[in-house]
Order: structure tokens, then C-alpha cells, then sequence
């Protein structure tokens, strides 16, 4: 059996944090550059930040990362069991965002900083981010 790690959280901004160190801790242990373990932490920290801002607007709820290993590399995936995304192809573009003090700019960083992207998301049943870094 592959190695891989489960965290689970509540949707609270502190955890980014937590959620951040625990992927590069588990990428440091492939063969990644510094640099592809800064991306990792980038992409890690806007998939969960996005859980922590838009999934549970006025409740709170838990948000899920597994981190996996591949043949291949890492893969990434950030569940959360919220209010889901009514258009994905709206809102991976850039700029596009619900709370205007935010970017919108968090898919394009994954999708930037990641190998591949994949978005899963019914309305009032959540969303999945599955990200892989290749080593």
C-alpha cells in the first residue's frame, strides 16, 4: 500500500496553515525541488482557503486533505461538504470571484503551480479539488 495522510478540520482560516506545512512535509519526502514544494504550498493554501471563505459561509463545517503518493509524484485532493460551486468554468477564471475583496485568482494558482487540475462540485453537496505534483 501507497503511503498517504488524512487531515481533517474545521473551516477555520488558522488551519491553512496547518494544512500548508503538513503538504510540503509530505512533498519534502519525494523528490521535489524547493521550488516545486513552495508551489505545492501555494496551491494547497488558496484550494483550502477557498473551502475555509466559500463553503461554509455562515456555519461551519470541515474540509478534508488527502495527501497520496504516486508513482509519479503527489497527489492532493481538498474535499469540503459545503454549498459547492454553482459554475466551475466561471469560476476558474481569473479575476472571477464572490467577495470582492478577494483576487479570484486562486484556481489560476493551482492550475499554474499544479501538473493537473481537477474540479468537482454539486450545488448543497460540496466541492473536491484534486491536484498532482509530478516529481
Amino acid at each position: 500500500m501507497s503511503n498517504h495522510v488524512l487531515i481533517r478540520f474545521p473551516n477555520v482560516s488558522s488551519n491553512v496553515s496547518v494544512a500548508r506545512v503538513a503538504a510540503a512535509t509530505f512533498a519534502s519526502f519525494r523528490e521535489f525541488s524547493i521550488s516545486d514544494i513552495e508551489e505545492v504550498k501555494v496551491a494547497v493554501s488558496e484550494a483550502v482557503s477557498n473551502a475555509v471563505l466559500h463553503a461554509y459561509p455562515d456555519s461551519q463545517g470541515m474540509i478534508e486533505v488527502l495527501l497520496e503518493n504516486r508513482n509519479d509524484g503527489i497527489q492532493i485532493t481538498v474535499k469540503d461538504f459545503g454549498k459547492g460551486i454553482e459554475d466551475i468554468d466561471k469560476a476558474r477564471q481569473p479575476g472571477f470571484t464572490t467577495m470582492p475583496e478577494h483576487m479570484g485568482l486562486g484556481f489560476t494558482f493551482m492550475e499554474s503551480f499544479m501538473d493537473e487540475l481537477h474540479i468537482e462540485s454539486q450545488p448543497g453537496s460540496g466541492t473536491t479539488v484534486r491536484m498532482v505534483k509530478k516529481a
